[in-house]
C-alpha cells in the first residue's frame, strides 16, 4: 500500500498530515418489464438410488448474517459489539454481513471493521434509509487509514448526522449502490494517509472530499462535486465528475464506461429472499437505479445452495452439478479440490467476505468457457502449499464470443500471505473472451504473518490471455515478477493501482534479463491493440532502497497500443524508476515522493 503523498488540501483550520508513515512499519417485486424473474425449482432433482442425496435450495443464512428491521431492539448495541470484535482484526477469521430490511432507521452509527459488509435489502438504495452514518475511520491505527481493507457498504440511503459521512478506506472496500444525502469524506479523522478506493453505481448529493486519498476510481455514479486530487483520480460514466485534466490536477475522466454490469445483490420481495442480477449496460453513465428500480432479472433463494463454512468442495460441486447457484455465507472455507463452475449463467455470490482457502496446492475456483457466469463478493486466500493458480476464468485457449453475456468478476479479492504462509505462482488468470473484471485487489502481502521474499512467493498477480477483456478498477500489488501480464488482444483497463514488492533483497532478485525489474503492467510483445486510462505504479524498496526499477509499464511500440494518464512514484526515495513506460518518461529522483507522469503514450 502506498505511503504518504505530498500533503493535499484540507479544510480551513484542519491540520495537514505529517511525515512519511508506512502502514507496514507503523504496525508491523417490481414492475414486470423490469424484473423478468427466472423460473426454477426449489430443490435440485433427486439422484438415482444409492447416489448422493439432492441438496436443498434456500434456507437459513447462518449465524453471521445479521438481519435488522426498523423494530429491532438495540440495533446500535449489536453494531457496536461486532465493530469492537472486528475493528483491528485484520487477519482474523470473523466474517459478518449486516443486512437491513427496507424501512427507515434513526440515530445509527454503523462503524465497520474488517470483513464486515453492510447492505440494504431493498431493490433500490432509497428503500432502506439510515438517518445516521456508516463510518470507516482509523483510530485503531493512529489515524492512518492505509490498512482499512476488506469491508463494504451497499444498497443503502444515508442521511449523515453532521451532513457528511466518513468512508476512510483503502483497498478491497467497495462503496456500491449507495445514496448519500449529503457529503462524503474519504479521509480519516485528522486527515491521515489513505489509499483507496472504489465507488460504483452510487449517488452522492453533496461533495466528495478525498483529501489525503492517494488514488480513487469512481464508476457509473453521480456526484455533487469533487474537491481535490493527490496522485491519480479516475472517473468513468460519472455525472458531476471533474473534467479531464491529467497531469494537473491528475483527473482522468471518461464520459462513459465502455461496458458494465452491476454486481448481483440479495434483496427481499415481501418475505422472500431473492438475488437480483442487473443487466449489462454499454457506454453507461450515471446510476443503474435512477428511475428507482434497476433493470435486470431475479432469482429466488431456492435456486441457490446456501453454503456454510464447514461445507466441503465436494458439496459445493454437487450443488453446482445439480443446477443450483452458490450463496457463500460468511466464514472461512477450506477446499481440498477445485470448485468447478461449468454451467452458463451460474452465480457465485459471497456475503461478508466469505473466504476460500485451497489446500494441497489446488486451484480454488475455475470457470468453464461459458456465457454469463457471475462471481462476486468473496476473498481467495492462498494456502501454504503452492498453487499454480488461485482463480481461473476459462480454460486455456478459448475462442467463444461472450460479448452478449460476459462473465463478470466483481469484488473478488485475492491474498497471498498475511494471515499465514501462502504461495501461488499466478493468482488470477483470465482466459475467456469479453470477461469483465470490475474491482479487484490482488495482493501479495507486505505485512502480517507468513511474509517474506520467498515465504509468500507469488510471481504473477493477474494474467490476461483472453481477447476483449475489460477491467474497471484494477489493484494489484507486490508480486515477485509481473504484477499484471496482458497477452490478449483488445484489452482495456480503466484505473490501475500498483506497488512493486517492498521486500526484494537486492537488484539481482528483481532482474529481468537485461532489464532492471519486472514492469508492474506488461503488455505482451505480440499484442497489436490495447488501451489503458489512469494507471499508477509506486516503488518502496524498504529492504534495499538502492534498487532501481527501469519502468513501471512495458508495452510494444505500436499505434494500436495506447495509454492515457500514466505515473510512477518513488515513496520517500526507497528505490527509483528510470522511466515511466518503456524508455519514456522522466526518472523519479530524491526523497520528495513526487510522481513522474506521461500524459499519452505513444
Amino acid at each position: 500500500m502506498p505511503s504518504s503523498p505530498t500533503p493535499s488540501p484540507t479544510p480551513s483550520g484542519a491540520s495537514e498530515p505529517s511525515g512519511v508513515r508506512r502502514r507496514s512499519l507503523l504496525a508491523a417485486a417490481a414492475a414486470a418489464p423490469v424484473l423478468a424473474s427466472l423460473a426454477g425449482a426449489g430443490t435440485a432433482a433427486a439422484d438415482s438410488p444409492g447416489g448422493p442425496r439432492a441438496l436443498p435450495g434456500g434456507g437459513d443464512l447462518g449465524p453471521n448474517v445479521i438481519v435488522f428491521d426498523p423494530s429491532t431492539a438495540n440495533i446500535q448495541g449489536r453494531l457496536d459489539e461486532i465493530f469492537k470484535q472486528q475493528e483491528s482484526a485484520q487477519f482474523g477469521t470473523g466474517r459478518y454481513a449486516l443486512l437491513f430490511k427496507p424501512g427507515t432507521y434513526n440515530g445509527l452509527n454503523a462503524q465497520l471493521g474488517f470483513y464486515t459488509s453492510i447492505a440494504g435489502l431493498g431493490l433500490s438504495p432509497d428503500d432502506t434509509t439510515i438517518n445516521g452514518d456508516v463510518t470507516v475511520d482509523a483510530g485503531w491505527f493512529d489515524g492512518n487509514a492505509t490498512q482499512n481493507f476488506w469491508r463494504s457498504a451497499e444498497n443503502l440511503a444515508l442521511v449523515p448526522v453532521s451532513g457528511t459521512n466518513r468512508w476512510a478506506v483503502s483497498q478491497a472496500a467497495p462503496f456500491r449502490r449507495m445514496h448519500v444525502r449529503g457529503d462524503l469524506n474519504l479521509a480519516p479523522d485528522g486527515y491521515g494517509w489513505a489509499s483507496g478506493g472504489y465507488i460504483a453505481d452510487s449517488r452522492i448529493d453533496g461533495t466528495v472530499g478525498p483529501y489525503s486519498q492517494q488514488q480513487w476510481y469512481t464508476r457509473d455514479s453521480s456526484v455533487g462535486g469533487w474537491l481535490n486530487a493527490v496522485w491519480n483520480m479516475v472517473f468513468s460514466g460519472v455525472e458531476g465528475a471533474p473534467a479531464q485534466s491529467f497531469p494537473e490536477p491528475p483527473y482522468t475522466t471518461l464520459e462513459t464506461t465502455p461496458v458494465s454490469r452491476e454486481k448481483p445483490f440479495l434483496y427481499l420481495d415481501g418475505d422472500e429472499y431473492r438475488v437480483f442480477l442487473p443487466e449489462k449496460r454499454t457506454d453507461a453513465r450515471g446510476v443503474s437505479w435512477g428511475s428507482g428500480t434497476p433493470r435486470g432479472t431475479s432469482l429466488p433463494l431456492s435456486r441457490f445452495y446456501v453454503a456454510r463454512p464447514d461445507d466441503s468442495a465436494a458439496t459445493l460441486n454437487q450443488a453446482l452439478e445439480e443446477g443450483l447457484h452458490l450463496l457463500l455465507t460468511p466464514g472461512v472455507y477450506r477446499l481440498d479440490r477445485t470448485v468447478d463452475v461449468q454451467r452458463a449463467g451460474t452465480v457465485v455470490l459471497g456475503l461478508g467476505y466469505a473466504t476460500l482457502i485451497p489446500d494441497n496446492g489446488v486451484t480454488a475456483l475455475k470457470v468453464a468457457d461459458v456465457d454469463g457466469v457471475r462471481l462476486a463478493g468473496f476473498l481467495v486466500d492462498a494456502g501454504p502449499v503452492n498453487s499454480a493458480t488461485l482463480l481461473e476464468v476459462g480454460p486455456e485457449g478459448p475462442s467463444a464470443d461472450h460479448s452478449a453475456n460476459p462473465t463478470t468478476v466483481q469484488d473478488v479479492f485475492v491474498r497471498i500471505g498475511g494471515a499465514g504462509p501462502g504461495k501461488a505462482t499466478t493468482s488470477l488468470v483470465v482466459n475467456s473472451r469479453h470477461t469483465i473484471v470490475d474491482h479487484t485487489w490482488v495482493w501479495r502481502a507486505d505485512h502480517g504473518d507468513g511474509v517474506g521474499w520467498e515465504t509468500n512467493r507469488a510471481d504473477y498477480g493477474v494474467v490476461v490471455n483472453g481477447d476483449d477483456v475489460l477491467i474497471t478498477g484494477l489493484f494489484v500489488e507486490h508480486f515477485n515478477k509481473y504484477d499484471v501480464q496482458w497477452n490478449g488482444e483488445r484489452g482495456r483497463t480503466v484505473f490501475f493501482q500498483n506497488e512493486k514488492a517492498y521486500d526484494a533483497p537486492d537488484q539481482a532478485a528483481i532482474q529481468n534479463g537485461s532489464v532492471k525489474g519486472y514492469a508492474a503492467y506488461k503488455v505482451g510483445d505480440d499484442v497489436t491493440e490495447h488501451e489503458g486510462w489512469g494507471l499508477g505504479s509506486y516503488c518502496y524498496y524498504n529492504v534495499n532502497p538502492s534498487i532501481v526499477q527501469h519502468h513501471g509499464f512495458a508495452a510494444p511500440n505500436r499505434s494500436g497500443v495506447r495509454f492515457h494518464g500514466l505515473l510512477v512514484v518513488s515513496l520517500g526515495g526507497n528505490g527509483q524508476y528510470e522511466c515511466v513506460i518503456n524508455d519514456t518518461g522522466s526518472p523519479t529522483s530524491g526523497t520528495d515522493t513526487v510522481p513522474s507522469k506521461v500524459v499519452q503514450y505513444p
